[in-house]
C-alpha cells in the first residue's frame, strides 16, 4: 500500500504543492499523513503516526526526501529503518527519483546524493543567512525585522515611563503590546545600563 507524507518547515509554509503532487499520484486523502513543523525538530506526530501505521510491503510516498529528514544523517537513518521494516521510499520530485524498493546499488546511491544535496543546500542557506547578517551590520543598521518604535519615539516613551506613567498607556498610546514596548527600551538602553 503507498502512504503519503507532507511536512511543510514552518507553520506559514502551504502543503497544497505536497498534498496535490502525492493526490495526483493516486493517494487517498485518508492515507496522507502531514506535518507543519521545521525538519530541525524530531517531534512530528504525523510522521510518527505514519511510521507506526506502515507494515512490510507498504511504500511511503514524499514529494522530495529531504521531507523525511532534519539533515543528511537522519535522511539516510530514516531510509535505513524502514528498508529493515520492509518499507519502501519513493519521492515524486526529486532530480533523481528515489525509489528503495528497488534494492539496486544504484537506488542506494540516488538516497546518498539525494540526502547530501540537500544537507549542502541547508548549509548553504545558513551561510548566505549569516552573510546578509553581517553586510546589514556592516552598514549601521540593525539585522532582522524593522524595529517598531523610532529613536525618537523611544525617547518619549522613556520620557513618559520616568513621569509616572504606566507602560500600558504608553504602549497604548504608540500602538503596540506592552511586551514591545518594553523590549524596544531594553534593545535602546547603552550595554551599561541594562
Amino acid at each position: 500500500m503507498e502512504l503519503g507524507y507532507a511536512r511543510g518547515s514552518t507553520t506559514h509554509q502551504d502543503l497544497e504543492r505536497q498534498l496535490d503532487a502525492l493526490g495526483h499520484h493516486g493517494i487517498p486523502d485518508e492515507r496522507i499523513y502531514t506535518d507543519k513543523k521545521t525538519g530541525a525538530t524530531i517531534d512530528r506526530p504525523g510522521f510518527t503516526e505514519l511510521r507506526r501505521y506502515a507494515r512490510s510491503g507498504d511504500t511511503i510516498i514524499a514529494t522530495n526526501l529531504d521531507r523525511l529528514g532534519r539533515n543528511l544523517r537522519e535522511c539516510l537513518n530514516v531510509v535505513h529503518e524502514l528498508r529493515e521494516q520492509g518499507i519502501g521510499i519513493k519521492t515524486l520530485k526529486d532530480p533523481i527519483p528515489i525509489d528503495t524498493t528497488d534494492d539496486s546499488p544504484m537506488a542506494e546511491l540516488a538516497v546518498a546524493l539525494l540526502a547530501l544535496f540537500a544537507h549542502m543546500e541547508r548549509v548553504f542557506m545558513r551561510e548566505r543567512a549569516a552573510h546578509a547578517r553581517e553586510a546589514t551590520a556592516a552598514t549601521g543598521k540593525l539585522p532582522g525585522r524593522p524595529r517598531k518604535l523610532d529613536p525618537n519615539q523611544l525617547a518619549a516613551a522613556q520620557a513618559a515611563l520616568d513621569t509616572g506613567q504606566t507602560a500600558d498607556q504608553i504602549a497604548a498610546a504608540f500602538g503596540v503590546s506592552r511586551a514591545t514596548l518594553y523590549r524596544n527600551l531594553t534593545e535602546n538602553k547603552p550595554a551599561d545600563q541594562q
